[in-house]
């Protein structure tokens, strides 16, 4: 399946079974699929990276928090677009969560309409981020293609040498 084919989804990871299910309800209400999971390490072991979709997660949970989901996300480099849920939210921990490339924070309890909206805007840079990576596995795997000449001539093509000096 192609990324373009690719259905979206939205990940809830809670530890709060109350909370997951008020979200799942109304998301899926509104036409989205949604799976959720009880804790960061359950979701880890099922996330393929170029499924599009976009991730809501509890900050504090046992074992693995939300703060150390996103940055597992970050170290393996998933496009996964991010917004953070928290009844236990403060101002240093939102800067930092959105430093990381959090696209929001949320306090308990939030408005529906405002996960609605922060959610289909996650979904279109979902799908741009997966595209864009998929772009560059593509491009990587014509480059490895490139014999050691093949690549000392695209270097300095790139470097903008003229055909003489190639």
């Amino acid at each position: 399946m192609t990324t373009s084919q690719a259905p979206s989804r939205v990940f809830i990871v809670d530890d709060d079974e109350a909370v997951r299910d008020s979200v799942r309800w109304l998301l899926e209400a509104n036409g989205y699929r949604v799976r959720s999971f009880s804790g960061a390490e359950e979701f880890l072991h099922t996330y393929e990276p170029d499924q599009v979709g976009v991730l809501i997660a509890d900050v504090r949970m046992p074992g693995m928090s939300g703060l150390e989901l996103q940055e597992e996300l970050n170290r393996r480099g998933a496009p996964l677009p991010i917004v953070f849920i928290t009844g236990h939210g403060d101002v240093p921990m939102a800067v930092t969560t959105m430093k990381k490339g959090a696209i929001d924070f949320l306090e308990k309890p939030f408005n529906e309409t405002d996960l609605r909206t922060i959610v289909a805007r996650m979904l279109e840079q979902a799908t741009e981020r997966v595209s864009q990576a998929q772009a560059q596995k593509n491009h990587q795997a014509v480059l490895s293609r490139l014999t050691a000449r093949e690549q000392q001539v695209l270097e300095r093509i790139v470097a903008g040498r003229l055909n003489k000096q190639i």
